[in-house]
């Protein structure tokens, strides 16, 4: 049990710090559409445990790894919305929310926007390999 339990622990830490990561890389590129060449990237606190709840789909992961790339992928990415809508609606009444999506054309409730699809495929993708590596 305890084992599980540090790993657990350790795939949580290094979802929240991948996570983090490539949203700082993520928003430092995005600023180069403002012509903002300082390339300052930007995250919250409170984005390392969302991001470390990626940790929990570890048991999918092992269960779709045989499944087609494109489905797995739109599995994630709709966990991903799911996940960063229940966030985003709690943080938000809490008044805490650390995005704001409402300026973008195909957002849902300033929470999710549905234009990062092929980001959150991805990142879903991303967590797959590094939390269930093929054999």
């Amino acid at each position: 049990m305890l084992k599980s339990a540090k790993k657990f622990l350790y795939n949580f830490m290094l979802c929240g710090s991948v996570g983090w990561c490539l949203e700082i890389l993520f928003t430092a590129l995005n600023s180069l559409r403002r012509r903002e060449f300082k390339l300052m990237g930007v995250t919250s606190l409170w984005m390392f445990p969302i991001y470390g709840a990626a940790s929990l789909l570890t048991p999918l992961f092992h269960l779709m790894r045989h499944r087609p790339v494109w489905l797995r992928g739109l599995t994630y990415m709709t966990l991903i919305f799911s996940a960063e809508y229940a966030a985003g609606s709690l943080l938000q009444r809490c008044r805490l929310c650390p995005w704001d999506y409402s300026r973008s054309r195909c957002h849902i409730k300033g929470v999710i926007r549905l234009d990062y699809a092929p980001n959150w495929f991805g990142a879903g993708l991303l967590f797959e390999r590094l939390l269930a590596p093929r054999d």
